[in-house]
């Protein structure tokens, strides 16, 4: 497995996580739970991936903007998170938070994000990264998360 393919794995976990949670109704425990368990993904993903794919990017002159401006992203959904646990989870304004971020990951910056992320920069990344460290950052990303 490459770094590609570990990163796509959990982006189509994230997906359908986000789906599930704006399907949940009032402040239930299968809410909590997927909400945590939605936190916990993406706040993960967000720091291997920048320690594993995105940090050795900074360095090529190829793929540096990109991999500034993927970073700046996962900071948009982090705040959106710390406001969902702000938020009463029985409060029509949760679910309102969670549909934001429901498109965030799917419409907006994340869905920009993953498609550009899956296309441009791993275009990029493949010429930047040899085999050799497609594999071993794979290996690293995926001890890290699982």
């Amino acid at each position: 497995m490459n770094i590609f393919e570990a990163l796509r794995a959990d982006h189509d976990i994230q997906r359908k996580l986000v789906d599930a949670l704006i399907q949940t109704h009032g402040d239930t425990d299968e809410r909590q739970k997927l909400m945590l368990e939605l936190k916990t993904q993406l706040k993960q993903h967000a720091k291997f991936e920048e320690r594993y794919f995105y940090n050795p990017l900074m360095f090529e002159d190829l793929t540096h903007e990109k991999a500034r401006h993927s970073v700046a992203e996962h900071h948009d959904i982090d705040e959106l998170i710390e406001q969902l646990e702000e938020t009463d989870r029985s409060s029509p304004a949760w679910l309102v938070a969670a549909k934001k971020l429901h498109h965030l990951v799917h419409h907006h910056l994340v869905h920009h994000h993953l498609d550009e992320e899956e296309h441009e920069v791993f275009q990029l990344a493949g010429k930047a990264l040899t085999e050799g460290q497609k594999e071993s950052l794979a290996e690293h990303y995926n001890d890290a998360m699982h």
